[in-house]
């Protein structure tokens, strides 16, 4: 097995077990003499039907050959969620005999029919991204609702690199903490499923050398499913925005995901957002009438 995956395993598992008291677990404690806060090894064994030998040789970072059942039994036991659950089988999937070899990364590229339908989309922001937060197409309203991340990187745009590498993003972020952490978490999901992503490990390691809060967040090693949810946004231009987002996957490129971006009818977000929509249309066609302005005549 690869040392990369053993080392995960074992940290994840570990953990994972810290977290949970006996108390949370139903045990009942004699005496006061324990060591740890968590659960013991032997607990978690019992709690899921397996030799403690056989819980110790998985902790240590040994997956290959686990069967499915074990791998629920032990979820059951660390009360793991769908994310942590979907991760360790990851973990499990990817364990090997043998080292494998980084993967370089292949070039993604959005189909040009969905590029069609952002753009029919013109009251509600979308983005389309891969799973490591690169923004690889976006609506004229998406690109306005993202504008600080447009402009710090000069036109394009890594949603995790502006959260950590960018001042702007902590009031851009109106709630960073929680950005933070669930950014980080997706990346910790990815990484499972695809630990030879050579693009993935850079960003990792960029991101963890450059951001001590990325590093803490990466040590905890919790993971994250990015499906849909809230976002609220400090925008420069219509201030506070509370928006909803829902993910979908794009079904000719099933590596990219698209994001759209909306609000309860009759809230300030939704007034905000048709005054976004506003000024997109003004700049728009302020640059249509100077492209006419300056085309060179004819004759």
């Amino acid at each position: 097995m690869a040392a990369d995956n053993r080392s995960e395993v074992r940290d994840f598992l570990a953990t994972r077990r810290a977290r949970i008291t006996p108390e949370q677990a139903g045990l009942t404690l004699y005496g006061g003499n324990r060591r740890v806060a968590g659960l013991r090894r032997e607990e978690v064994a019992m709690l899921a039907g397996v030799s403690n030998d056989y819980y110790v040789r998985m902790e240590r970072g040994n997956l290959a050959g686990v069967s499915e059942q074990v791998l629920d039994a032990v979820a059951v036991a660390l009360q793991l969620d769908d994310a942590e659950r979907g991760h360790l089988r990851d973990l499990a999937r990817t364990a090997t005999g043998r080292p494998m070899r980084r993967r370089r990364p292949r070039a993604v590229a959005v189909p040009a029919s969905v590029q069609l339908v952002l753009d029919a989309m013109t009251g509600a922001p979308a983005i389309v991204r891969d799973d490591r937060f690169d923004v690889l197409a976006a609506n004229a309203l998406g690109r306005a609702l993202y504008a600080p991340a447009y402009e710090a990187g000069d036109g394009r745009v890594n949603n995790a690199r502006f959260t950590f590498l960018d001042p702007a993003a902590r009031k851009f972020w109106a709630d960073w903490e929680r950005i933070a952490d669930d950014t980080v978490g997706v990346l910790r999901s990815l990484a499972g499923r695809n630990p030879y992503d050579a693009a993935l490990t850079a960003l990792v390691g960029e991101l963890a050398t450059r951001s001590v809060e990325f590093r803490t967040r990466w040590a905890h090693h919790d993971v994250h499913l990015h499906t849909g949810g809230t976002k609220r946004i400090n925008h420069p231009e219509v201030g506070l925005l509370e928006l909803s987002y829902d993910t979908i996957t794009v079904a000719q490129a099933p590596d990219l995901t698209m994001a759209v971006y909306t609000a309860a009818p009759g809230t300030a977000t939704a007034e905000k957002l048709r005054m976004l929509a506003s000024l997109v249309a003004t700049a728009e066609s302020s640059s249509e009438a100077s492209t006419t302005t300056n085309a060179p005549s004819e004759g």
